[in-house]
């Protein structure tokens, strides 16, 4: 049986043998190494891996849910309004998003390597050879007649049309290589589409808590401003009536004059971080005056607990570990399309056509021309350029492993100081109201014993100027605890692409085939 098939085979043509024979073999295995996901470190649990004091760590057992997205734990309904806003026109995530799309659209590419390729193609051209090249030497040889030359010389339009295929047998896997390193690609732009998202709205709050933190702190300043001229009204009276002297006016005027010196750092703080908003949705400055006017108050924020979750899912939640993983993917498929050249290729190509010199002979079937059969590039010397370019694939995909190895330390390194940072504040923000309630009795107390005679004004200056600068304190702090409740949810993931939020259009591409 084996023997009638050899001779079956023998009696096919040597383009349709060798043919047979490629296509057998593009069941071969890839070249190179097959990548194998990583396992980032974590700790068991969240208090195996901290640094610093056991007072700062955040308790094991916090549970409460955080709100989804996390910024709706500020209820605050202008922000919930600029984080849509921002993710339809933030110009950073729309840059973001046509770089995942350009990867896509490179992986459609890539992928249609995997089938053949076909031409069609036609052309009428018109043409005269030379009566002494070198295709009439023969003809001069052969003593053919004088005029022969100058008959075939005459002028003539060649008319040709037809296709042709060519397909690249994948033997060594270059192509699948190839495809994997492009999902690799698609995958790290994903990923950083999704650290763009976080960053977006983090900075989107940040700016915002700064800019209402500044307007709280200016309204505070001028309502003490405004008690401070009254108090320098009522001390004017008594000395123009002779129950004071100057010197209590004197030190009422000089307080006044700091508290108003430190009024215009605080509208420009403002403004700037309006303009910040403003550039992260695309906007011209003063284009968000309406958005961002200072309200009449602000009530104060009870954020929630944090509910952490299993440190390992947070690793692998983080967009910059993800986008790591897939570098070191995409540079562990390239060690393979670099190997894959080390060996031969083989290209099925065939042609048909035809191929007159008379537009009447055009569909005759006596003008068809074809040809069918592989091609072979066999790499013999190119002084080591291939060898070469595998070592450097290997070298760069160990650099890859150790980015991705850092990666997953700064990552820890960040959730542990955004977490021993926000659970400080969290404390400081304790002392601080404390702290604020006393000034505030000790203040009315002076006052009290000023207009009853039992002290002088020196005391009543002091207790109001430590009243003032303990409520500015407080509304910094509380400023303060939410940029650090902003940076625990960027440093844990949060919000980078898992909430159900309108994000910008990605221009559509190709099926990936």
């Amino acid at each position: 049986m084996f023997d009638r098939q050899h001779a079956h085979l023998h009696r096919l043509p040597p383009g349709f043998a060798a043919c047979a024979l490629a296509l057998a073999l593009t069941g071969c295995a890839a070249v190179g190494p097959n990548f194998v996901k990583p396992t980032p470190a974590a700790p068991n649990d969240w208090t195996s891996w901290h640094s610093g004091e056991a007072s700062l760590r955040i308790p094991a057992e916090a549970a409460q849910a955080l709100p989804t997205p996390w910024w709706h734990a500020f209820n605050d309904a202008t922000l919930d309004a600029l984080q849509r806003r921002a993710y339809d026109a933030s110009p950073d995530l729309q840059t973001a998003a046509l770089r995942f799309a350009q990867a896509r659209a490179q992986r459609s590419t890539v992928a249609a390597q995997r089938g053949p390729e076909i031409n069609a193609g036609g052309s009428a051209t018109r043409q005269r050879r030379s009566e002494h090249g070198a295709s009439t030497r023969m003809i001069d040889i052969l003593g053919a007649a004088p005029n022969l030359n100058a008959l075939l010389a005459e002028p003539f339009t060649l008319y040709q049309a037809g296709f042709d295929a060519s397909w690249e047998l994948d033997l060594w896997g270059r192509v699948r290589r190839s495809v994997e390193a492009a999902d690799a690609d698609v995958a790290q732009q994903a990923a950083l589409f999704d650290l763009a998202r976080a960053s977006l709205v983090s900075e989107m709050a940040r700016n915002y808590f700064e800019l209402r933190t500044a307007q709280r702190q200016i309204r505070l300043m001028r309502e003490d401003i405004a008690a401070l001229e009254d108090r320098a009204g009522l001390l004017q009276a008594r000395v123009e009536g002779g129950v004071l002297d100057h010197t209590d006016l004197q030190r009422q005027r000089a307080e006044l004059a700091a508290l108003k010196a430190q009024l215009p750092p605080l509208l420009a703080q403002e403004a700037a971080s309006a303009n910040q908003i403003a550039l992260l949705l695309g906007e011209h400055p003063a284009a968000l005056q309406t958005e961002l006017a200072p309200r009449e108050a602000d009530a104060r924020t009870s954020l929630p607990d944090l509910a952490l979750g299993l440190p390992s899912e947070v690793a692998l939640r983080r967009p910059d570990i993800r986008a790591a993983e897939a570098r070191l993917h995409s540079a562990t498929a390239s060690i393979g399309i670099a190997k894959a050249n080390l060996y031969p290729s083989i290209r099925l190509g065939a042609k048909f056509g035809f191929e007159p010199y008379l537009s009447g002979d055009f569909s005759d079937w006596g003008s068809r021309t074809w040809s069918v059969g592989p091609s072979l590039n066999l790499p013999i010397f190119g002084h080591g350029r291939r060898k070469a370019t595998v070592q450097l694939r290997e070298l760069q995909q160990q650099e890859a492993a150790v980015n991705y190895q850092k990666a997953v330390l700064k990552a820890w390194q960040e959730i542990d100081d955004a977490l021993s940072a926000y659970s400080a504040e969290q404390q400081q923000a304790q002392q601080l109201k404390a702290r604020s309630d006393a000034a505030s009795d000790a203040y009315q107390l002076a006052k009290a014993r000023y207009d009853g005679g039992a002290t002088d004004y020196t005391a009543v200056l002091d207790s109001q100027r430590s009243h003032l600068q303990a409520r500015r304190d407080l509304t910094a702090n509380q400023g303060r605890l939410a940029a650090r409740f902003i940076t625990v949810n960027k440093a844990l993931g949060n919000g980078s692409g898992s909430e159900q939020l309108l994000s910008p259009s990605v221009p559509p591409t190709s099926s990936d085939r």
